[in-house]
C-alpha cells in the first residue's frame, strides 16, 4: 500500500495524525500539491509538486494510484476516480468512500454545487475541529490496521 495525499487543501490539523500513523508503520506516502509543504525528512514520505491549474494534482493522483493504495482527499470527483481504480479513499473528516457509497455522495455533491451556483445556498463545510480530527484518526487506523508494522519500504 502507498498513501497519496491530495495536499493542496489538506488540513494542517490532520497532518500530525497522518504523520504519526505513517511513521509508526513506515508506509510510503506521497503528498501531491502545486506548492511545497513542510514534511518530515524520512525515506518513506515525499512531496510531488505539480503545475498550477485546476485538477492537475487530482489527475496526477488518479492516474498514478493503484489498487489497494489509500488516497486521502476531500475532492469527491477524485475519490470517485480512485475508487474505480480499486484504491481506498478517505475524506479528511473520516468518511470512507467505497464502491457502495461513492456514486450517491457524488450525486449529492453535484446537487449541492448546483444549488450554490443558483444562489439557493451559500457557504461550505465547517472548519476541521477536534471531532473531525478524531473521526479521521479512527477511520485511518481502521484502514491501516492490517498493515505489517515491520515493513520498511522506501519511497525515494
Amino acid at each position: 500500500m502507498r498513501i497519496w495525499v491530495d495536499a493542496d487543501a489538506f488540513p494542517n490539523a490532520l497532518k500530525e495524525v497522518l504523520m504519526r500513523a505513517v511513521l509508526k508503520r513506515h508506509i510510503p506516502t506521497l503528498f501531491v500539491a502545486n506548492k511545497k509543504i513542510a514534511l518530515p525528512e524520512v525515506d518513506w514520505v515525499a512531496m510531488h509538486i505539480v503545475g498550477q491549474g485546476a485538477d492537475i494534482a487530482d489527475n496526477y493522483i488518479a492516474q498514478s494510484c493503484a489498487s489497494g493504495d489509500l488516497v486521502i482527499t476531500a475532492d469527491i470527483p477524485l475519490a470517485d476516480r480512485v475508487v474505480e481504480r480499486g484504491a481506498f479513499a478517505l475524506d479528511p473528516r473520516g468518511t470512507r468512500y467505497t464502491p457502495d457509497n461513492i456514486k450517491q455522495i457524488l450525486a449529492m455533491r453535484n446537487l449541492m454545487e448546483n444549488l450554490r451556483n443558483a444562489g439557493e445556498i451559500t457557504g461550505g463545510p465547517s472548519a476541521i475541529g477536534p471531532k473531525e480530527v478524531r473521526s479521521f484518526a479512527n477511520a485511518l487506523n481502521v484502514l491501516l490496521s492490517p498493515i505489517d508494522f515491520s515493513s520498511s519500504s522506501t519511497l525515494r
